[in-house]
């Protein structure tokens, strides 16, 4: 049977694509009971997970920055990955090679007997298994979607985070923060802290919070960001004061990611070198969170914003950092998103639109994509077959001092990377 075995890396992402009949099938049971096959306990001594609907990836990297700056060592596991699915599973800052997850892959295989798994569950359990064999300090589990159901929640972590509670996957999360947020606060665990990242989480967050015990700490009330200047703001809670950098990641929302995993890792109890909190922060980076690029005097900012909060996000970043020209924007969106939401967020800002489309299931044409954008600014939008099209014609329009924004989705950017990275 080994020998019928995908080989590469490849080989197993293609064979891990068709082993179950939904791409999406919510629930623990059985990544659960392969994980015990396994003999998956605890994937390092302490353990992080981190939920919510915007700002996982980037809490995550603030987190495994300060604690590779602490000495320790780091495991990470994000998604969706932008251009190779090595990104999604890192250890010390490096992301895996090939051998290590295709030696993941077939220990879940060994495992798994006729239990079908999903793509994110063979994937969680290839990289818990990794991760289990460093003898690591420290891992942090970004969720994949919602969390009481998703796989990363078989693991009973130290420290849960919950960034923000917004409206997005409602088909399978619900249409509401309330309902969302029942499912987001599936990742609480009874008697252990749980950082809240935004002033006013729902109700539904903080009831399951009180209903087990757990330790509730939360922005704006137990622990704050505050800016200092342009160069420097502090982390502080009512025992504590802690002077910082502004994050590499400079979005001001950043700032609120970074007070959120500062909370996290203090809420670990273990000791962490006054400075590498700075180092720590200034050290993080993440793809596609307001990436830039520079092109003939134009800026180029990609962004992985799919929502009207990650919009709403992206309007203060640039309004704090204005361009002295005009900004357009390169807007491809997968089918399922709140498009219209998202354009009215940024139009004010935004003087011309560039929309793409974007192939798959879940893709649709620049043409569908405007059909839902009649009432917004974009509804007079210039149209091309894809994201390579779109940024060529608004790098044509652009004038020195302008700056293009490419963003929409992971797609959008993982189509837009590629074509920065090369242009000379």
């Amino acid at each position: 049977m080994s020998s019928a075995r995908p080989a590469t890396l490849e080989q197993w992402l293609a064979h891990i694509e068709q082993q179950h009949p939904q791409h999406i099938a919510m629930g623990l049971e059985r990544v659960r009971e392969v994980a015990g096959r396994m003999g998956l306990g605890q994937p390092a001594e302490r353990s992080i997970v981190v939920g919510g609907t915007n700002g996982k990836g980037s809490t995550v990297a603030f987190i495994e920055s300060i604690a590779r700056a602490a000495g320790w060592t780091v495991g990470a596991y994000t998604s969706p990955h932008l251009l190779a699915y090595n990104e999604r599973v890192r250890i010390n800052g490096v992301d895996a090679d090939d051998a290590s997850l295709v030696a993941g892959f077939n220990a879940v295989e060994d495992a798994r007997g006729d239990t079908p798994l999903t793509y994110f569950e063979y994937g969680t359990l290839c990289a818990l298994w990794v991760f289990a064999q460093a003898g690591l300090d420290l891992v942090v589990l970004e969720v994949g979607l919602g969390g009481r159901l998703d796989a990363v929640n078989i693991v009973d972590a130290d420290v849960s985070v919950i960034t923000t509670v917004d409206i997005d996957h409602a088909d399978w999360l619900g249409s509401d923060r309330e309902t969302i947020g029942t499912e987001k606060a599936g990742i609480i665990r009874g008697w252990k802290p749980v950082i809240l990242g935004e002033i006013d989480p729902p109700s539904s967050v903080l009831r399951r919070a009180y209903v087990l015990g757990a330790n509730a700490i939360r922005f704006g009330s137990d622990f704050f960001a505050d800016v200092i200047d342009d160069e420097s703001w502090c982390w502080r809670d009512v025992s504590c004061r802690i002077d910082l950098p502004q994050p590499a990641l400079w979005a001001p929302v950043q700032r609120t990611n970074a007070a959120a995993a500062i909370a996290a890792l203090r809420a670990l109890d273990r000791d962490v070198p006054l400075a590498a909190w700075a180092q720590g922060v200034a050290a993080a980076r993440v793809s596609g969170r307001l990436q830039p690029f520079q092109r003939d005097g134009v800026e180029v900012l990609v962004d992985v914003g799919h929502n009207p909060q990650a919009a709403a996000a992206l309007l203060a970043a640039l309004k704090a950092r204005p361009a002295s020209g005009r900004t357009l924007a390169v807007y491809a969106a997968l089918s399922d998103k709140d498009a219209s939401g998202v354009v009215t967020a940024l139009q004010d800002e935004v003087q011309a639109w560039f929309l793409a489309g974007l192939d798959g299931v879940r893709g649709q044409s620049a043409a569908q994509l405007r059909d839902r954008l009649q009432d917004t600014a974009a509804a007079a939008a210039s149209l091309s077959a894809d994201v390579e099209q779109a940024l060529d014609a608004a790098l044509a329009q652009a004038r020195p001092g302008d700056r293009v924004l490419v963003f929409g989705s992971f797609h959008t950017v993982a189509e837009a990377l590629p074509l920065l990275h090369s242009a000379v």
